[in-house]
């Protein structure tokens, strides 16, 4: 019961910490794309005003987070005995098919521009256009850094997304401030050769937020790293002889562990049981991302 009542006020904790970083990208958000938008009309920038609407897109994707979240605080019932941390992973991978969607949509503009030609035709944009696009990689690669530390910090698989998805904007970004340099060198190739690059970081992170999402869906093992240091911290418990089965999954942002030791079999019950405590409690107290951890005692004689 100790355990759970602890469970519930760290889940309402982080639910916390995502719903203010989620707040504080909604508002950067709408002020970043009105900003942008009012530079790309003021300074006749097609490039600074195709990024505005990339940075209201990111609304969206934080309202996505919200929801997740939101769903995967809810206590256990008794149709969802062991939670709903999973629909954090829903909304991840909805965040990466967005992500990769947008990529997509980046690589085709440029190789449409450097296929048909288009490059060349645009009005060269004002100057106020470059100081905007530097303005907006310095705002969208800040929020990526404090979404990704809140993200690391509670472990949250969407709120990470959502890290990427800022990230992915600060590429547009840069992209809008190739594009418009160029256009004012007299270079403007350099626009589209620079969504394609910026296209192939972004898919990349789209199929790594993918992949993590559904590892966690299917209860994919926790890393090596992790098994070995649970390892040694269940052999250095008093009365444990051995380890004979250490088993891990992924559920969401949580972990459930199932452990098989190796104690003295001519202790007695309330020994062993003590034994199996001390493990049970020496892991979850040590691996904060531990919801459930199942012990069972093999007895052997001396």
């Amino acid at each position: 019961m100790e355990q759970d009542n602890e469970q519930t006020i760290k889940t309402i904790a982080d639910k916390k910490v995502a719903m203010k970083v989620s707040n504080v990208s909604i508002i950067i958000n709408l002020l970043l794309s009105a900003f942008k938008l009012f530079v790309g009309i003021f300074a006749r920038s097609s490039a600074m005003i195709s990024d505005a609407v990339h940075s209201a897109s990111d609304v969206l994707s934080t309202f996505i987070v919200i929801i997740g979240v939101n769903i995967a605080a809810k206590n256990s019932d008794e149709e969802h005995p062991y939670g709903h941390e999973r629909f954090e992973c829903v909304a991840s991978i909805i965040l990466a098919v967005i992500l990769f969607a947008t990529g997509l949509g980046i690589g085709y503009e440029g190789t449409k521009d450097i296929i048909g030609d288009n490059y060349g035709k645009l009005q060269a944009p004002g100057i106020l256009a470059l100081v905007a696009a530097c303005i907006s990689v310095a705002v969208k690669e800040w929020m990526y850094w404090y979404t990704r530390g809140a993200a690391k910090k509670i472990n949250s698989g969407a709120l990470m997304a959502d890290a990427w998805h800022h990230r992915s904007d600060a590429l547009s970004s840069i992209g809008a401030f190739i594009g418009i340099l160029g256009a004012r060198m007299g270079l403007p190739i350099l626009d589209p050769i620079a969504s394609i690059v910026i296209c192939l970081f972004i898919l990349k992170a789209a199929y790594d937020i993918f992949k993590d999402a559904t590892d966690k869906m299917i209860d994919k093992s926790c890393d090596e790293e992790t098994l070995a240091l649970m390892k040694s911290v269940i052999i250095r418990q008093s009365g444990v002889i051995s380890i004979d089965l250490l088993r891990t999954r992924l559920f969401g942002a949580k972990m459930y562990v199932d452990i098989e030791i190796v104690a003295d079999g001519e202790k007695t019950l309330t020994e062993t049981h003590d034994i199996a405590e001390s493990v049970h409690t020496a892991i979850e107290e040590n691996f904060p991302s531990v919801k459930h951890c199942m012990v069972h005692v093999n007895p052997i004689n001396k």
